[in-house]
């Protein structure tokens, strides 16, 4: 296991790609190819890090995994995120159905 939060990168990476797309001003058929191949690429990229998730996960145990906690400003405001078992099999479906 890494100290890289994948789940993170999982979840906020479709919205990168979205912030790519809102840079493409032009209406020409270039432009538009070009918006798709960020989509596809995007979609793409985030299937393969869920299915790298989905490798690392141990189904063994029923305790939340490749847990990820951040706490911002200081103050007590934490994010936190993990995978159990039933998680697990929805971020494989909702990263497999954007494609």
């Amino acid at each position: 296991m890494t100290d890289w939060p994948i789940l993170s990168t999982v979840t906020f990476l479709p919205l990168v790609g979205a912030i790519l797309i809102l840079f493409i001003k032009d209406d020409n058929e270039l432009a538009r190819r070009n918006v798709r191949n960020v989509a596809l690429l995007t979609t793409v990229f985030t299937f393969i890090l869920s299915l790298w998730v989905w490798v690392d996960f141990d189904s063994s145990t029923a305790d939340f995994q490749m847990v990820e906690r951040f706490e911002w400003l200081g103050t007590g405001i934490t994010y936190h995120m993990g995978v159990d078992g039933i998680s697990m099999l929805f971020v494989i479906l909702t990263t497999f159905l954007s494609r």
